[in-house]
């Protein structure tokens, strides 16, 4: 019955389980005479009405996501790790406190605070920083001024019953012609969670609360001042997949803007931002009471930057320019308590007060050549420097090591788009350095428990030199759509860790050392195919169909990419009646990389379902969804489960919005 369903649905061809369904809103924002039109993509997806961050970015194409528990995953853009992505709020660096990665910035964020996600491949990514895969900026809910007093909210709430988790979100909005505010709340408590077989998977429970305010004063009539502020807590957030769990995160993210509208001139807007961030990270294993010595890993990330940016426009040409600069300070701690207490308890810093500062001058260009081509074009040119106070700890493994190091950052990029007709296609090229993080450069004995290496980090590494090359295909008519997009990238002094010859593993669960080290090149080569199709007025067809390769210089798979994957996805609509099924999946992962501790994963599918019914209460628009993940309750772990940790079994959902 599992493989007759599947065909029905998969109807010979690639596929899309909770593909992103981007809406467009178009909303007119005037100040006086001078109109800007401001085109926004909606959060949300196709099965859940009701997401996390997370759960939205998984549904992008080119974002997979490293899982060591169900709270903040990794996000991997381009099948490449966060290191060599740019993730940002509104523009703003934020990094995270975890030597883990158990806090990317993604999880300091709600989905009921942000309008929509801006993905940027490869070096058209730069503009928010220096880059290899591209970037991901998280973009706030913003009001628009109006000519009236009005208010507007919306209130959010549900559970998911194979982990309990109980959510509330809600919203709320103000605008007048001077003077707008938006505010949430969100609220997310979950349980241990069961995999496919029905078994508990232990410490796999967290607890999330999350608020957002932000206030604009329109100071003229082409002018308003704006600010904003974020706080986020996490407390009792296991990770299964770990020795380790979380016992509070906390972050304020704040930041004050300045806009200028300027009318019958080259420079249209102006915007400069002030902006602030402290994040701090609690990991300990008091919740482990299996590990033979307890540990305690306290973090803080401290940034403070500048963003100022320029837009431009004359005839058929439009251009963006910006200035990036900020401050970050990162501090992690490593401290471990002998079984016998009147021993000595030994102390390092994993992260040695490292100091990351950072100031960019970007240019993006959009030339409009005809009605049927144009061009995007641009680059960055920055300058990268790191301190670190407590350098002693890097000269243990590299003596005369630089405590401060100084790094120029070009990136540049170009693409060609040409549309005729229903047929449309584009071509471009990248080239671009990254700096090595604070782990890469500065780590000092961070456990990894997925190949069970301590890692230490090397001040002098290379930066990494990336060359990409992009292309697209495909054709849209009344019916349905086909595209193809593919990109490459060569990547020269692909930092990654090797085994040490020196050097003892401090943790007693590790079986050496590894310490990051630079290979002459690595290739990474990413495919994506999509088809849609309105089979009936009010019935949808979605499909994707995804390929990745990577490869160190010796032709050796590298680790964490994605196998051939499949989503496919039949959506109904009947007056106020939805109906959604999907079905998605990974093939046998056999690229794996032993080396880097991965191993052979076995091919799943899953089927979803879900149905949704709008109604008014009064005159509030109110949705009710009801769902199911996984139906077939199926066993399984993907290629990016950190030590194959199962994934979650059937899980039944439900949800209530009401807009205010």
């Amino acid at each position: 019955m599992k493989r007759i369903l599947l065909a029905i649905l998969f109807l010979g061809t690639f596929a899309n389980a909770q593909n992103t369904s981007i809406e467009k809103d178009s909303s007119d924002v005037v100040l006086d005479e001078v109109m800007i039109i401001a085109v926004k993509n909606k959060m949300k997806t196709d099965i859940k009405k009701t997401i996390s961050v997370d759960e939205f970015l998984a549904s992008s194409d080119n974002i997979s996501f490293i899982k060591r528990g169900a709270y903040a995953w990794e996000p991997l853009l381009n099948n490449m790790s966060t290191e060599r992505s740019a993730i940002t709020i509104d523009g703003m660096h934020v990094f995270g406190a975890c030597t883990d990665k158990m806090d990317p910035v993604t999880s300091y964020v709600e989905s009921n605070n942000l309008s929509d996600i801006d993905i940027k491949s490869g070096q058209e990514g730069s503009i928010n920083g220096a880059t290899v895969a591209g970037s991901i900026d998280l973009k706030r809910k913003r009001t628009s001024f109006g000519l009236g007093k009005t208010w507007h909210g919306t209130y959010q709430t549900g559970l998911e019953f194979n982990n309990k988790q109980l959510f509330n979100l809600g919203n709320v909005s103000y605008s007048s012609d001077k003077l707008v505010a938006d505010g949430s709340m969100s609220y997310r408590k979950a349980e241990n969670y069961t995999d496919g077989n029905g078994d508990e998977v232990n410490h796999s429970q967290y607890e999330k609360f999350n608020t957002s305010l932000g206030i604009a004063y329109k100071t003229t009539d082409l002018s308003s001042v704006r600010i904003d502020a974020i706080f986020d807590k996490a407390k009792d957030v296991g990770y299964p997949a770990l020795p380790m769990d979380l016992s509070l995160s906390r972050a304020l993210i704040t930041s004050v803007t300045y806009k200028q509208f300027f009318k019958n001139k080259l420079i249209k807007v102006w915007d400069t931002k002030l902006y602030f961030n402290a994040v701090e990270h609690y990991m300990d294993d008091t919740t482990r009471p299996e590990n033979l010595v307890h540990m305690d890993m306290p973090g803080w990330s401290t940034t403070y930057g500048l963003l100022s940016k320029v837009n431009l426009k004359k005839e058929n040409y439009s251009s963006e320019i910006q200035i990036n600069a900020y401050n970050n300070l990162s501090i992690a701690e490593m401290r471990m308590y002998p079984q016998d207490r009147s021993e000595t308890t030994m102390f390092a810093y994993s992260w040695p007060w490292v100091t990351t500062r950072y100031a960019g001058l970007s240019m993006s260009n959009l030339w409009n050549i005809s009605e049927k081509s144009q061009l995007n074009f641009g680059g960055t040119l920055g300058v990268n420097y790191n301190f670190s106070k407590y350098a002693e700890f890097n000269w243990i493994f590299h003596p005369g090591a630089s405590q401060e190091k100084t790094r120029f950052l070009p990136n540049l990029y170009a693409n060609y788009q040409f549309k005729s007709g229903v047929f449309n296609s584009s071509f471009g090229g990248g080239y671009g350095h990254r700096a090595p993080s604070v782990s890469e450069g500065y780590g000092y004995y961070i456990y990894n428990s997925f190949d069970r290496y301590d890692y230490i980090g090397n001040p002098d590494l290379e930066n990494e030199i990336s060359y990409e090359a992009n292309a697209s295909a495909g054709f849209k008519n009344k019916k349905g759509g086909l595209q193809a997009q593919v990109n490459y990238f060569y990547i020269q002094n692909y930092i990654i860790g090797k085994i040490l010859s020196q050097g003892s593993p401090m943790n007693y669960q590790s079986v050496g050392v590894k310490g990051y080290t630079s290979l002459d090149h690595a290739t990474l080569f990413n495919l994506t195919m999509h088809a849609n199709y309105s089979i009936l007025e009010n019935l949808h067809w979605k499909g994707t169909l995804t390929y990745a390769r990577g490869l160190d210089e010796n032709k050796n798979n590298l680790p964490f990419i994605r196998p051939l994957s499949y989503q496919t996805s039949l959506h109904y609509s009947y007056q106020n009646l939805g109906f959604l099924t999907s079905f998605h999946g990974d093939l046998k992962q056999i690229d794996y990389s032993p080396e880097y501790g991965e191993d052979e994963t076995p091919s799943y599918t899953n089927w979803n379902i879900s149905a949704d019914y709008t109604f008014y209460i009064k005159n509030y628009k109110t949705v009710f969804q009801v769902g199911a993940e996984n139906i077939f309750n199926e066993y399984y772990s993907t290629y990016a489960d950190w030590g194959n940790i199962p994934r979650m079994g059937r899980n039944i959902f439900t949800s209530l919005k009401i807009d205010l």
